[in-house]
């Protein structure tokens, strides 16, 4: 089943505490976000998929940078990603179709457990713009609030790649209103 908007992220405005110091940006969002914080929402062929902050998107953040690099390279052809955290679990093979991707996903655990559902809804066809900027939304979020909240991380690779991914793609729009 391919749609019009078969995938999307919902980066949300969720509420966030100062962190003084981190590891790296994934243990600083572990740390600025709240169990109870707003989640973002990845919509897969329609099926909303929640994704919290504190615990899914902190350990997706590892796999997502580098695949958000990959996928812009101009000679990018497929890749394989896992996206491992306690509650969102599945694996992508994301295949370069034109200027689409293919996603096929096999879903191991999902909030809500809608694994059937998602596999029933079957590959994602997407622009690899259209992919790239979706996931921007959720990084800007996530790097605006680091830099607002965070006054160090020891490790500043992966906040230095995603910062220099948004700069590329600074035509997409922020998810919310950048903190005060």
């Amino acid at each position: 089943m391919e749609t019009a908007m078969s995938f999307s992220i919902q980066a949300g405005c969720p509420a966030v505490r100062r962190c003084g110091s981190a590891t790296d940006m994934a243990d600083a969002v572990g740390e600025m976000y709240a169990s109870g914080a707003e989640d973002a929402i990845l919509v897969w062929n329609l099926v909303p998929v929640r994704l919290s902050y504190r615990n899914d998107v902190a350990v997706l953040l590892d796999d997502l940078v580098p695949l958000l690099e990959e996928v812009g390279r101009p000679g990018f052809t497929d890749a394989q990603v896992f996206w491992g955290s306690d509650t969102f679990s599945a694996e992508w093979v994301i295949v370069r179709e034109g200027d689409s991707l293919r996603i096929r996903a096999r879903w191991h655990s999902t909030p809500g457990n809608y694994e059937s559902l998602l596999a029933e809804r079957g590959d994602v066809v997407v622009p690899a713009e259209e992919f790239v900027g979706e996931w921007a939304k959720l990084l800007r979020r996530i790097v605006t609030d680091v830099g607002a909240q965070c006054a160090e991380l020891e490790d500043s690779d992966l906040f230095g790649r995603a910062k220099a991914l948004l700069a590329r793609s600074s035509d997409i729009p922020a998810a919310c209103a950048a903190p005060t």
